[in-house]
């Protein structure tokens, strides 16, 4: 089971936070995607790390779940996506992807833990490449799931996808509840399980709703910028991980992210779309562990 904690301040904010296993095995930080709350990280998904001898670490991102929102502070990501897109200069907003890695790190000084194997998925993928950039002390590898570069030429969303992604939620519950198989467009097709979507969208929306994060958690998405440069610098091992399905973020942009970064790792998983369905879990575990464990020779041995 996963052990209740205290909220982490972190500079003027909360992370909520949990762990998985033993603090004296290696800490693995678990970092969700947009809006997403860190229960998305499944507790068996979790487990499963957890009993390979890892220390696992899951939390909500500012703007989600049970962490610190900015209730009130007003931003419209609409122009900060069209300077993206036309290559000048983003508004400022209220916070980037680097603050958020900086909310990993300052979770990491609160555990007391000098360095970390970090996983991210979609959103929390360009998070944990923010942090590998900008604080490679802190990193032992970078594992970088559905994710992409910041670059809109690699894994920008379909249509469909895009129009799911940004349609305004339900706001009853049991409304929100039966309109959450739409964001099955993204999701793996041959695993995809309507009442399991239900019943984690009862869950999410339990636990927390909180649709006004969004706006700036996308905002900062795009006002982040580009990363080919820096990842094409990177010297932590890296394992790109993406699904062929996956049409929120084509696998495009993980082929580019294992393009850029040297030495890396892909692992390209058919039939996975924008999630990681229990029957593709051990895969996705059994890689992780691998590259954890090299990396983690490789730390020791000085090879």
């Amino acid at each position: 089971m996963p052990r209740a904690t205290v909220p982490a301040n972190v500079g003027s904010i909360e992370i909520e936070y949990e762990t998985f296993g033993s603090p004296s095995d290696p800490t693995l930080l678990l970092v969700m995607g947009f809006t997403a709350q860190m229960i998305a990280w499944s507790d068996d998904f979790c487990r499963a790390l957890a009993g390979l001898g890892l220390h696992v670490v899951r939390f909500d991102n500012r703007d989600c779940g049970l962490s610190s929102k900015l209730d009130g502070v007003m931003v419209d990501p609409g122009p900060v996506m069209a300077a993206v897109f036309a290559n000048e200069p983003a508004p400022e907003v209220p916070y980037t992807l680097s603050d958020m890695a900086l909310d990993a790190v300052g979770l990491l000084d609160h555990l007391a833990v000098d360095s970390a194997h970090i996983v991210g998925a979609s959103m929390g993928g360009m998070i944990v490449q923010h942090m590998a950039i900008e604080h490679p002390r802190r990193v032992r590898s970078l594992t970088s799931i559905m994710s992409m570069t910041g670059e809109p030429e690699f894994g920008s969303p379909t249509p469909e996808a895009a129009e799911a992604l940004l349609s305004p939620p339900e706001t009853e519950r049991q409304a929100y509840i039966d309109a959450s198989p739409k964001y099955g467009v993204w999701q793996s097709k041959r695993y995809f399980d309507e009442m399991k979507v239900k019943t984690d969208a009862a869950r999410s929306y339990d636990r927390s709703f909180y649709p006004e994060g969004s706006a700036r958690q996308l905002a900062a998405i795009y006002a982040s910028g580009r990363r080919h440069e820096a990842l094409a610098n990177l010297t932590v091992p890296t394992l790109v991980i993406h699904g062929t399905d996956d049409t929120l973020i084509p696998p495009s942009g993980g082929r580019r992210t294992h393009e850029l970064v040297p030495g890396s790792t892909m692992l390209m998983i058919a039939d996975m779309g924008h999630d990681i369905p229990e029957p593709i879990q051990p895969m996705v575990v059994s890689a992780i562990h691998a590259h954890v464990r090299l990396a983690e020779w490789r730390r020791t041995t000085g090879r």
